[in-house]
């Protein structure tokens, strides 16, 4: 049974001691038990006999390969002992040891066993999940190819630092006054107040005393433009890591990063699982954004890992946002974390000005109102660029039959499909099935088929004929499937001519776009009135965060948002008083529904392709877990998700929410096994989110 101790710097949980129950069988003293881990949903390590004649020591953190079943496996050890729950002969010898010193550090050991305790997940798949495929297969860990030598403190600069503001030399004193200390800072930033200038002579400061800087990022799509940033800074020992990379491309910047011979590793969020030899300082950039949190599989919070990873390294940790998801807001409020705040914008730009367009009763085109469309067409006339936002892809959600209602709809899923006409198809944007577009309704013969809603498609050729001679760049997923296609419509942009940008929250995500004046926001109100309770949240972290690419350069920027909801609190709250106050409003409004971060939640998921299974098995585990409820713990459901259907498989889900961390976790430690020896566990696929985001 695994028992926990609460840090109280963090309120995380970490497992302090392992009782291996009283059928422990002891070896002879001149032998040895080698626990292994390998990558199956068992959870738990295999109980294995060294090599014979091997005369090396084992340690954990060496890789070795094994018989498991009639096969072959690559696993890692774990721990070795003078015990089992095995007699002797009952255990099979590990084939051959892979590595001749540990692929991982004991800290880096401790860093899996408590990602995979907190997030009841196997550790052998929480260890597999951060290997580069290379290390997976057994590979040798020398490097494919020639590596320049690293000498520490070493730091050629490429540019000269900027001056910094007031504001900003205050937040980099705070931060270096805590040293190589463990210290948690939330720097919370306005857009263009300049996080990232902060960032780097930090960075430099490291590099100068011979340490290794981790910086996360929320999406590939800004990984190479971070890169190109930092490298006009510095040398050339910065490596990437995220999955746009070939094998042999994360294989090679990983065993960089191992062996010391690179500085910084920018990456998303597998990158926290990245080895370092020399650690000295991790920073999250955008760390309220959500593509921190793993939705399928291991469901791991690469910012609240990497929170931990600080701690247990001892190395200070910087969370840098604009609109600090409340969680963290929280943190530093209570103190947990120091908060510091950079309210003006660098190199004197001001702010931009909010306005909202009340829709209501006014005729619109695709979209558009008319006020708004005399304001880009004032904009573009100074030779600016003008944003405009627009957060569905496609060109538009729904096809719908004008005589008897029939709309297209997914046959997996429990949504209808998007029109696209750039590659002429209807596409589910859950599932990702395409069929061909029909021109005729199944159920009435009609060919009376009508495009419903607005999509950045459909917008985008609204905008070129509106306006012929302007140049027009649609960002969405569907126009950056190229791995350069970003890049280059970034660098074209930037080329400063008079244009109109158009696309989905990637133009959001932390883009410099100088000669952006106008950002218009053409539907705010699907996030005012969301069934999650964190819709609120999003929503003002959208609108903000898109917001701040207007007026980065020597000219005001404006922000138009169209709404019917002008009226509406949380939006007046949001573009009157900005987020801070918006944000500190949200948590007042969490505290009195003892919502997170006040509570701490667990979700249950389970699916299946026969819809009685998956809440068959969940009723049986809500019956098995009330008797055991402490009071502080309540239980909700089970309920169909919100998409039931998604795949062709149907979805339901299970609530926990307690008022304590450790009473949640040491329930889940109790009852996950019983829920594992359920008849129907292996009829369904199941899963534990702790800390879930995402409730569709």
């Amino acid at each position: 049974m695994v028992t926990f101790q609460l840090c109280n710097s963090l309120k995380f949980l970490i497992p302090v001691s392992i009782n291996q129950g009283s059928n422990t069988l002891h070896s002879p003293r001149d032998n040895s038990v080698i626990k292994v881990v390998v990558n199956t949903p068992l959870r738990r390590s295999f109980d294995y006999l060294p090599p014979e004649n091997i005369s090396t020591q084992l340690s954990s953190g060496l890789r070795v390969r094994v018989p498991f079943g009639k096969r072959e496996l690559i696993g890692l050890i774990v721990e070795t002992s003078i015990e089992s729950d095995f007699s002797f002969s009952e255990l099979k010898r590990i084939i051959e040891v892979v590595d001749q010193e540990p692929v991982f550090d004991a800290q880096m050991m401790s860093l899996f066993k408590w990602a995979a305790s907190y997030y009841h997940y196997p550790l052998g798949q929480v260890i597999y999940n951060a290997m580069p495929a290379h290390v997976r297969q057994g590979k040798t860990l020398a490097l494919s190819r020639t590596n320049k030598a690293k000498h520490e403190g070493n730091l050629e600069t490429l540019t000269t630092e900027l001056i910094l503001n007031e504001q900003q030399e205050l937040a980099k004193d705070a931060i270096m006054k805590q040293g190589n200390r463990f210290h948690c800072f939330l720097l919370e930033g306005v857009t263009g107040s300049g996080k990232t200038e902060v960032y780097l002579q930090l960075i430099a400061e490291k590099i100068r005393s011979g340490l290794q800087v981790i910086m996360l990022v929320p999406e590939i799509s800004l990984t190479p433009q971070t890169i190109q940033h930092f490298k006009g800074r510095f040398a050339d020992n910065i490596v990437a890591i995220h999955s746009g990379l070939t094998d042999k491309q994360r294989f090679n910047a990983w065993s960089d990063a191992r062996l010391g011979k690179a500085d910084i590793i920018i990456g998303t969020r597998s990158a926290i699982f990245t080895p370092l030899l020399r650690p000295g300082l991790i920073i999250i950039d955008e760390e309220h954004d959500t593509s921190y949190k793993q939705h399928e599989g291991f469901r791991y919070s690469a910012r609240d890992l990497a929170i931990y990873r600080a701690q247990l390294f001892d190395i200070p940790i910087i969370l840098g946002s604009a609109t600090p998801s409340l969680e963290s807001l929280h943190n530093a409020l209570s103190n947990r974390y120091s908060l510091l705040s950079l309210e003006l914008r660098a190199a004197k730009a001001s702010k931009p000005t909010f306005n909202c367009i009340d829709l209501k009763g006014k005729p619109l085109s695709e979209g558009f109102s008319e006020e708004l469309l005399d304001s880009i067409n004032a904009h573009l006339q100074q030779n600016k660029q003008v944003l405009i936002f627009l957060n569905r892809r496609g060109y538009a959600p729904l096809l719908q039959c004008h005589d008897c209602g029939w709309t297209a709809t997914c046959t997996r899923c429990d949504t209808s499909y998007t029109l696209h006409r750039s590659s002429p198809e209807l596409r589910c944007h859950r599932c990702e099935s395409q069929r061909k577009i029909i021109h005729a309704c199944p159920s009435c013969h009609s060919r009376a088929l009508l495009p419903i809603g607005l999509g950045t498609e459909r917008t985008e050729k609204k905008l070129e004929e509106s306006f012929p001679e302007v140049p027009i760049f649609r960002i969405d997923r569907d126009t950056t499937r190229n791995r350069n296609k970003l890049e280059d419509t970034i660098t074209a942009i930037n080329k400063g001519q008079k244009a109109i940008l158009v696309g989905t929250q990637m133009l959001a995500k932390g883009h410099h776009f100088p000669e952006v004046t106008l950002v218009a926001v053409l539907d705010a109100d699907a996030g005012l009135f969301s069934s999650d309770f964190r819709g609120q949240e999003f929503m003002g972290q959208l609108l903000i965060q898109v917001a701040g690419r207007s007026g980065r350069g020597k000219n005001a920027g404006e922000v138009l948002i169209q709404t019917h909801n002008s009226t509406h609190p949380s939006l007046n709250t949001l573009i009157n008083n900005g987020y801070k106050q918006f944000s500190r409003t949200l948590l007042e409004q969490r505290s009195m529904a003892n919502l997170p971060p006040f509570s701490h939640q667990a979700l249950i998921r389970a699916e299946a392709s026969k819809v009685s299974l998956p809440m068959d098995f969940l009723k049986e585990v809500k019956n098995i877990t009330k008797p055991n409820l402490p009071d502080s713990i309540f239980i909700l459901g089970p309920l169909p998700a919100p998409m039931e259907k998604r795949a062709g498989r149907f979805r339901f889900q299970l609530l926990l929410q307690a008022s304590n961390r450790a009473e949640l976790h040491n329930l889940l430690n109790q009852m996950v096994p019983v829920y594992e020896a359920l008849p129907l566990n292996r009829k369904v696929r199941w899963s534990i989110d702790v800390d879930p985001l995402d409730f569709s």
